[in-house]
């Protein structure tokens, strides 16, 4: 064995959608690697080039990908751009079963990047994404058992989603970055909402989870925030609507015309099929921002308002989203991701891992997570952290939104 423990090139990628300190990950893993003597390949927008390989298509330097220096990933932890790009690309679109990994036909696309990894002596994956990259790099982790004809290639993962609804770790970076953008404009729609004296439903992003809303919401002092978890079954907007129009009332007569609700884009997916968007991205996921969730729930805010009361009351709708995944990434999360990145050498390098997450845990202590604990057997899926209704975190949540009972009402 060598010094890095067999691994002489690492190809390192990024997939799906940007997060804050992105960089500080690249950068982290890439130093830690490049330090011991070890290559770098870092790979252009995902996976997009990589399931497109073939020797009559071969992949370009600096087109295509980027052999790293230090020079290349020094002074970026802050960048808001993402120095190796990204896309949705998915190799494994096709897969549904641990048997569709050896159909020749349906791992096609997975075939031409170990293909690439060959050309290229790709010793190691460094893979850093989402749920569904997390679902691609145990694909190639596993098919690896299935058919021993491939190139051996060592693979970790780095889990990367603002959502912060990961299995496997408390937080994830670029999180408390798009919590803290969401949040001061959850402030400023707030002054304006007391200014003019109307309500604002404010749309955030978080397709399966709640734990972005609720943030943001805390930190920007919110009147209502609705998520994937407060509901079960279908997500009944008009019933909604009718209690949030309660909640106008309420606040009117207490003398404040004026409010924000943080409501999750994730809702949509809870909506009656014949509300439900069509849309699809290259993953077959939902595109949820199309529904425009809190636009139909503004809408029904003041239509009910209005029957309620017969007085007229202003609802807007306004969406944050893509702006929050490039924000200015926190100290928080720039600590965060580097120390994910240099776990990604030290599973590699320094414990031999291969099939694992790199999680953090107490004060960033590193821990690796087996991917065989994050995905489920059978249907190869992720699994998703969902905020507990009786967990603090959601009990903070409740009691810092509005109350009927206010202090001067008590007796000192």
């Amino acid at each position: 064995m060598t010094a890095g423990n067999g691994i002489k090139r690492v190809g390192l990628l990024f997939s799906g959608g940007p997060a804050p300190a992105a960089n500080a990950v690249i950068s982290a893993a890439a130093l830690g690697f490049l330090n011991a003597g070890i290559s770098v390949v870092g790979f252009f927008d995902g996976y997009e080039d990589l399931e497109q390989y073939s020797p009559d298509s071969p992949l370009i330097e600096d087109e295509h990908y980027l052999c790293l220096q230090q020079d290349d990933v020094s002074w970026i932890r802050n960048r808001k751009d993402i120095i190796l790009r990204t896309s949705r690309a998915n190799p494994g679109k096709a897969i549904g079963s641990l048997d569709d990994l050896a159909d020749p036909e349906k791992n096609a696309k997975l075939r031409r990047v170990f293909d690439a990894f060959e050309a290229h002596e790709i010793d190691a994956l460094v893979s850093i994404g989402g749920d569904d990259t997390l679902k691609t790099a145990n694909y190639i982790y596993r098919m690896q058992e299935l058919m021993p004809e491939l190139r051996r290639v060592r693979v970790v993962h780095l889990p990367k989603t603002i959502d912060n609804d990961y299995y496997g770790i408390d937080w994830t970076f670029g999180f408390f970055s798009a919590a803290h953008y969401a949040a001061a404009e959850i402030r400023n729609l707030g002054a304006d909402a007391r200014s003019t004296k109307v309500w604002y439903v404010l749309e955030i992003m978080g397709r399966k989870a709640g734990w972005l809303t609720y943030a943001s919401g805390i930190a920007g002092e919110a009147t209502r925030m609705l998520s994937i978890e407060d509901f079960d079954g279908e997500f009944d907007l008009d019933e909604t609507a009718a209690y949030l129009a309660r909640l106008m009332e309420a606040r009117a007569k207490d003398g404040r015309e004026y409010g924000v609700v943080c409501v999750a884009e994730g809702l949509a997916d809870k909506l009656p099929d014949s509300q439900r968007p069509q849309e699809t991205d290259k993953h077959g996921n939902i595109v949820l921002g199309a529904a425009q969730v809190g636009k139909m729930l503004a809408a029904g805010m003041e239509k009910r308002f209005e029957e309620r009361t017969g007085a007229k009351m202003k609802v807007r709708h306004k969406q944050v989203g893509y702006e929050s995944r490039c924000a200015e990434p926190a100290a928080f999360d720039v600590l965060l991701g580097t120390q994910l990145g240099t776990g990604a050498y030290r599973a590699l390098v320094e414990e031999g891992l291969s099939g694992h997450m790199v999680s953090v845990e107490k004060q960033l202590e590193l821990k690796f997570v087996p991917f065989d604990e994050l995905i489920d057997a059978e249907t190869l899926k992720t699994r998703v952290r969902f905020i507990e209704r009786d967990s603090d975190f959601y009990r903070l949540a409740r009691a810092l939104e509005y109350q009927k009972v206010h202090h001067r009402d008590l007796e000192c």
